[in-house]
């Protein structure tokens, strides 16, 4: 048997901003935005740059407790890893964009590792994976 995540729901104010950070920002792939007539909505994908299956459908909050929801998602837990190839080029570049970073890289037995914040405040672990971390989780 074969499974995958298909998507991750990020539950987001609006739209065209939350595209402005992901693709103008972190530099990710508008893979869709299409409208959702019936609803009011729009179907907004966004993938970050290389990644094949690892997908974002940005959401935007239509009640008040999704609102409520809004960069709180896992209530101040790190809620998403961002892993990359090289933790150095892309650190540096979200730093010189804007990003913030609420904890600062470390040297972990599994990875270069720091804390950063999207536009709604929440957090993800920007982290380039130890060779000994990329073998096992390849099953190597």
């Amino acid at each position: 048997m074969n499974q995958s995540l298909g998507l991750v729901s990020l539950v987001v104010r609006d739209y065209d901003e939350a595209i402005a950070f992901f693709v103008g920002t972190l530099g990710f792939r508008l893979v869709e935005d299409s409208p959702v007539p019936e609803q009011g909505k729009r179907w907004v994908v966004v993938s970050p740059p290389g990644a094949a299956e690892s997908q974002l459908l940005l959401a935007r909050a239509s009640t008040p407790e999704q609102e409520s929801r809004i960069g709180a998602q896992t209530g101040g837990r790190v809620f998403l890893f961002l892993y990359t190839d090289d933790f150095w080029r892309d650190y540096t570049a979200y730093r010189a964009r804007g990003v913030v970073f609420v904890r600062e890289p470390v040297e972990q037995p599994y990875g270069t590792v720091a804390v950063f914040q999207d536009l709604y405040g929440n957090q993800w672990d920007l982290l380039q994976p130890s060779a000994a971390h990329s073998r096992m989780r390849s099953g190597g």
